[in-house]
């Protein structure tokens, strides 16, 4: 037997009979494709990659190693956005996600903009993730989540399920967002934010201690980061007057990246802060 004709027998027993492939599509030859998918023109797929069935992939769209999309779900279809004109936008998604049933991720708006999932994030059944979303990776996006366009997810985040993130928020790495909130503003890293309207609560402890975060050997980095956590919440200082004050103590890197987290939160045109809730309603870790 030729080697062509054990690629063709092998790519037979990986690709179900009914899926529907355009010619022009790209997929490694250990992709495996589940019954009645369908996988248009200009989708590029890398090793490893398993498609449920009944999941469509369209438009420029560039999914890499080790993923699996699990049946329903639909990956680079148009913008919902109104001035989406059909120009040639991207979905690009990185290696060894897992994407549960009926996910939906838009391409971005406009021409050679993208919308970006980045590397072992788990994305459950029946989330949202608009056009221009930025998930970056090992973020936990609990089921029936909807991110509206150009939200920004950092590393580590949970977003517990049935919560909505109004367009152009962001999310900071190492935070939770618990479950049925309404996001209206950036959450801060490191912080659980809950409620609608959402509040600031408490630092999330449970994500910072499976983070290896609080733990003995840093001790010290937690206990920096309570600090931080009463100066902006408890203190009661001015946002501007808070900042100015934990500029002076930026001792390690998740102070700074908090730090300018905040800074980029008060820029002229982005959503603001979530507020912190009033003493007394918080949860455990102030």
């Amino acid at each position: 037997m030729s080697y062509n004709s054990q690629f063709i027998i092998a790519m037979a027993t990986l690709i179900h009979p009914t899926a529907v492939i355009h010619p022009g599509a790209e997929l490694d030859s250990t992709v495996k494709v589940g019954p009645y998918a369908v996988i248009g023109e200009k989708v590029k797929v890398g090793p490893e990659t398993w498609i449920g069935a009944h999941v469509v992939l369209d438009g420029w769209t560039e999914i890499g190693a080790r993923n699996q999309i699990f049946p329903g779900a639909a990956i680079g279809l148009a913008s919902q956005d109104k001035k989406y004109d059909g120009s040639d936008s991207l979905v690009k998604i990185g290696d060894d996600n897992r994407i549960r049933e009926f996910v939906t991720i838009n391409c971005a708006t406009y021409a050679d903009e993208v919308t970006l999932i980045g590397d072992r994030n788990l994305i459950m059944a029946y989330t949202h993730v608009a056009h221009n979303c930025v998930i970056e990776n090992q973020v936990v996006i609990t089921n029936a989540v909807s991110l509206g366009g150009h939200v920004y997810v950092e590393s580590q985040a949970r977003v517990g399920g049935m919560t909505g993130i109004h367009q152009g928020v962001r999310i900071g790495r190492l935070s939770m967002v618990g479950g049925m909130s309404r996001i209206t503003r950036d959450v801060p890293p490191y912080f659980l934010v809950e409620g609608n309207p959402a509040r600031v609560r408490s630092l999330n402890l449970v994500g910072l201690q499976r983070a290896g975060v609080a733990d003995l050997e840093n001790g010290e980095v937690f206990r920096s980061l309570k600090h931080a956590f009463r100066i902006l919440y408890r203190s009661g200082l001015p946002l501007n007057e808070a900042l100015e004050k934990l500029e002076t103590q930026l001792s390690n890197e998740y102070l700074q990246h908090l730090h300018q987290f905040l800074q980029l939160s008060q820029q002229v045109g982005r959503r603001g802060l979530t507020p912190g809730a009033k003493v007394g309603e918080d949860s455990e870790g102030d």
